[in-house]
């Protein structure tokens, strides 16, 4: 019989899958997953780097000293999002394109989650969630 496979192989897995498909499908509408992410943090507020950076810290790489600041540039030579005193705001033509991109995310998240039921998602989500809480990490 086989011996079935860590939980760290299939995390490490699914983390790389999902990376690649998003940031090919995004890359054709020419964003980055971070830029993505960033856009989703302040269509709810204006925020100050600090505040996206710790919005997005999971995904930003502490060893090489990331930013939102360098994935921000391109959205404000974009047009996406302007800079006001301190914080960072999303423009109307963010906000038309943050809703385009949004249509094309559902679809790749509904075939990230194809044969999963709502209650097998969700409780996915609550396990992971307990393991990372039970390393330490607290939001």
């Amino acid at each position: 019989m086989d011996t079935p496979r860590p939980i760290g192989f299939w995390l490490k897995l699914v983390d790389r899958l999902i990376d690649e498909q998003f940031a090919s499908t995004l890359e054709e509408h020419g964003v980055t997953r971070r830029q993505w992410q960033l856009l989703n943090v302040l269509v709810k507020e204006p925020a100050t780097v600090e505040q996206l950076d710790a919005a997005v810290a999971p995904f930003l790489s502490a060893e090489q000293d990331e930013s939102s600041v360098e994935h921000l540039a391109e959205l404000v030579d974009s047009g996406w999002v302007v800079i006001t005193s301190t914080r960072y705001d999303v423009t109307e033509r963010g906000r038309s394109a943050l809703d385009r991109l949004t249509t094309v995310v559902g679809t790749q998240r509904t075939l990230v989650t194809q044969g999963l039921t709502q209650d097998q998602y969700d409780e996915t989500l609550r396990v992971l969630e307990t393991m990372a809480r039970n390393m330490g990490w607290s939001d």
